[in-house]
C-alpha cells in the first residue's frame, strides 16, 4: 500500500504521515529531508545551493546518514533546500530512492510531487494545506523550540516565498494530484487531522 501526503511547508502534513504510517504499520518517509540533507551537504562545502552541478553531486552522494542528522531544520537549510529542490538534475536524481523506499514493502510518503510525480497511482493521495498565517506560527514555534529567535512577519514573508517558488518550478510544481483529497488544517489541532485523515484512508481503502 503506498499513500501519498502531499502539502506546503508547515502544513502538518509530516506529523500526519508519521502517525498513520505508525498506525497502519507502514514505512515512513520524509521525502522533505531528502532536499534537506542534499542542501546541507552543499553548504556545508562552501557550495551554492542554486547550483545545478553541485546540488545535483550531493544529491547522488546522499546517504542514510545524511537525512538523520537532528540539524537540518533551521532557517539556512530550510532556504536552501527550496533552492535545491527547484533544479531538476537534483530531483531525477532522488527520483530513484523514494521509488524504491516505498515499492517493495509500501509506505506513507510526504513531500511536495509523492502524488503527482513519485507514484502518481498511489493507493490513497491527501493534499494536507493551512493558510499561510496558521503555517507560519507553527514554523515560528519549531524555531523557538530550537531556541532560534525569528520574527513572525519574516517568517510569514518566508513561507509565501517558498509557496511561490514550489508552485511557480518547472520541475515537479506543488498542485495536488487530480484524485488528492484536501486537508486543511488551518483550525484543527494534530489530533483532529490524524482522525479526519484516517477515516478518510480507511474509508478510501474500503470502497477499493
Amino acid at each position: 500500500m503506498i499513500i501519498a501526503i502531499d502539502g506546503p511547508a508547515a502544513a502538518g502534513k509530516g506529523t500526519l504521515a508519521r502517525r498513520l504510517a505508525q498506525t497502519l504499520g507502514l514505512p515512513y518517509l520524509d521525502t522533505g529531508l531528502l532536499y534537506r540533507a542534499t542542501a546541507k551537504r552543499v553548504l556545508e562545502a562552501g557550495g551554492d545551493p542554486a547550483d545545478a552541478q553541485a546540488a545535483a553531486a550531493a544529491a547522488r552522494e546522499l546517504t542514510e546518514a545524511d537525512t538523520a542528522r537532528e540539524d537540518l531544520r533551521d532557517a539556512a537549510t530550510s532556504r536552501a533546500a527550496s533552492q535545491v529542490a527547484s533544479i531538476p538534475a537534483v530531483r531525477a536524481a532522488l527520483l530513484a530512492y523514494q521509488r524504491g523506499y516505498g515499492g517493495g514493502r509500501g509506505a506513507v510518503l510526504d513531500g511536495r510531487d509523492i502524488g503527482t510525480v513519485i507514484f502518481p497511482d498511489a493507493d490513497v493521495k491527501l493534499f494536507v494545506t493551512a493558510s499561510v498565517e496558521a503555517r507560519a506560527k507553527r514554523r515560528q514555534a519549531e524555531f523557538t523550540a530550537r531556541g532560534e529567535r525569528v520574527n513572525l512577519a519574516e517568517v510569514i514573508a518566508e513561507v509565501a516565498a517558498r509557496d511561490e517558488a514550489d508552485r511557480t518550478r518547472a520541475a515537479a510544481p506543488l498542485i495536488p494530484a487530480e484524485d488528492a483529497i484536501l486537508i486543511d488544517t488551518t483550525s484543527l489541532d494534530a489530533d483532529q487531522a490524524f482522525s479526519l485523515a484516517l477515516e478518510l484512508v480507511r474509508r478510501k481503502l474500503g470502497r477499493e
